[in-house]
């Protein structure tokens, strides 16, 4: 090896190292928007908090907000922010906080190699944030939990992690302690570094520190009062008695959550969590694969789509792939093999999202995100490679719990709408099941929310207009089978009820759990599937 060789290899691990991919989750309104802001506040990603929301700054800045979010203050889109902090690059995914979106942060959750979970003190844990967080524990990806608002009155600080260790099924371990809560607050005991962060009701600066030896140091009195002193010093001792010693091990493999105290509104005590994450939190890590385990460190690059967002730009129709790049270099303008498609395409102008801008990239490392403008190529799980033929694995597909017939509004328009609905069911956000005996077409979801988010996309976005009717369908099923009589009987008896999806396979669209057993018993070497990633 060469002495240049060595010194690139290097280089590519030290990218590798530097590198801390995550997401941040929580129910709505916990503050996830307000804690991600504060995160690139620290970064110098935006200088004044409070940009991502005003329209000034959106712009340049970090989420596409649509209209739908403004009026219900939720977010919808999951977006991508990349910024620097001491030496670190820092991918922030954000996940949409709206249950009925929770596929979406499903599948972003494929794409990191952490977490940090949201909860608000008043609160306590939100049925949204067990379904994510059980999620992450079967993956055994490593959480950090914040516990926001702390200027607000709550739980007291040991109920709230009971109850965040019997919810949430997992163990905890406080790095930072409140001193009073509320109207009483007086700041936060950082455990971790041994100092205590006094609390100013500021939104946009950060105090620094006082520095404490330890908690024995007369010097406790002088910045928070006696009475003060004495509680922190019995709650800390208390907190050191009863939960583990912190060995960074035990979060590193998803065993143990470390837990910090603070109120991302007034910018305090995000400082000592981002510290403490860009110190203890994972760099990327191994992808799992059909074929093989793919290390981060391999020379040849390979990546995955998590995400497809349609019109990023509204006067020009594009779509952008969001691609989570798990080894190797990728390079601009260089070939790459599709895999489902088996054929070479090259990227002229990928994008990389660092939040104070969206830039060309020419190269991006691993725990990177990609953003590649797409005419139509990709779906969701799809795998890029230097040639190897592999599928990355556990990318979640969702069976629809909810159904409506989709009806033009505009007939000047119907091209315009077939274009909006191949586009919008590509991005995942919900599924097509046309019925060629009723030539109608049925869109599928998994929440509510989704049929007012398309209907308000296709007009704003492809400029047509749809109406929903109501169809009495209680599942699809995507049926397969080896017995071709059974199959063509089926499909006969039932062509009402029989649809295809968007890569044309067979679904049956039972209107009741009875129609399914039926159709079972009479047809027994039909198989009958839930979602569509059955195993052929």
């Amino acid at each position: 090896m060469s002495h240049h060789q060595s010194l690139n290899s290097m280089s590519f691990q030290d990218e590798i190292n530097r590198r801390r991919t995550f997401a941040i989750v929580s129910h709505p309104d916990a503050g996830k928007t307000t804690l991600t802001e504060k995160l690139l506040l620290f970064g110098g990603a935006i200088q004044v908090a409070g940009a991502v929301k005003s329209n000034k700054i959106k712009k340049t800045a970090t989420s596409d907000f649509m209209e739908i979010e403004r009026q219900r203050g939720i977010s919808v889109a999951t977006s991508v922010m990349g910024f620097e902090y001491q030496g670190k690059k820092i991918n922030i995914l954000d996940t949409p906080g709206h249950k009925d979106f929770a596929e979406d942060t499903f599948r972003t959750l494929t794409a990191v190699d952490s977490v940090i979970v949201v909860i608000d003190v008043a609160k306590g844990v939100e049925e949204q944030t067990e379904k994510l967080v059980n999620v992450c524990r079967m993956r055994k990806t490593p959480m950090i939990v914040f516990i926001n608002k702390l200027d607000r009155p709550g739980k007291d600080a040991f109920d709230l992690l009971d109850e965040v260790e019997q919810k949430l099924n997992i163990k905890v371990r406080p790095l930072s302690w409140p001193i009073g809560m509320g109207r009483d607050l007086k700041g936060v005991y950082n455990i971790f570094e041994q100092d205590v962060h006094l609390f100013e009701a500021d939104k946009q600066r950060v105090t620094e520190g006082i520095k404490v030896e330890n908690l024995a140091d007369s010097k406790l009195e002088e910045i928070i009062g006696e009475d003060s002193a004495e509680v922190l010093r019995e709650e800390v001792e208390l907190v050191d008695g009863v939960y583990p010693e912190f060995k960074v091990e035990d979060y590193l493999s998803g065993d143990i959550c470390p837990v910090f105290f603070g109120s991302a509104l007034n910018t305090f005590g995000v400082k000592e969590l981002l510290d403490a994450f860009i110190d203890i939190a994972p760099s990327p890590k191994p992808s799992t694969t059909e074929e093989r385990v793919i290390a981060p460190n391999e020379d040849k690059f390979t990546g995955f789509v998590f995400k497809i967002h349609a019109n990023m730009d509204p006067n020009h129709r594009n779509r952008l792939a969001f691609v989570k790049i798990c080894s190797g270099t990728f390079k601009r303008n260089t070939n790459y093999l599709h895999v489902r498609h088996g054929k070479q395409l090259k990227f002229a102008s990928p994008t990389a999202f660092m939040a104070d801008k969206k830039s060309l990239v020419e190269e991006a490392f691993p725990g990177d995100i990609i953003g590649l403008h797409d005419s139509g190529n990709f779906k969701i799980g799809d795998t890029l490679s230097e040639g190897e033929k592999i599928h990355f694995k556990g990318i979640p597909s969702f069976s629809p719990e909810q159904f409506k017939y989709i009806e033009n509004e505009d007939p000047m328009k119907s091209k315009q709408l077939a274009k909006g609905i191949d586009q919008l069911m590509d991005e995942g956000v919900a599924q097509m099941f046309y019925i060629p005996f009723l030539n109608r077409k049925v869109i599928g979801t998994v929440g509510a929310l989704q049929f007012e988010v398309i209907q308000y996309r296709l007009e704003h976005e492809y400029g047509a207009k749809c109406r929903w009717e109501p169809v009495p369908i209680h599942k699809a099923c995507w049926i397969s089978s080896d017995n071709e009589e059974q199959l063509k009987d089926f499909k006969y008896k039932k062509a009402r009820n029989m649809a295809e999806d968007k890569e044309g396979r067979d679904v049956f669209l039972a209107d009741s759990p009875y129609s399914i057993t039926m159709a079972q018993d009479k047809y027994p070497d039909l198989k009958f599937h839930t979602t569509s990633e059955f195993e052929d």
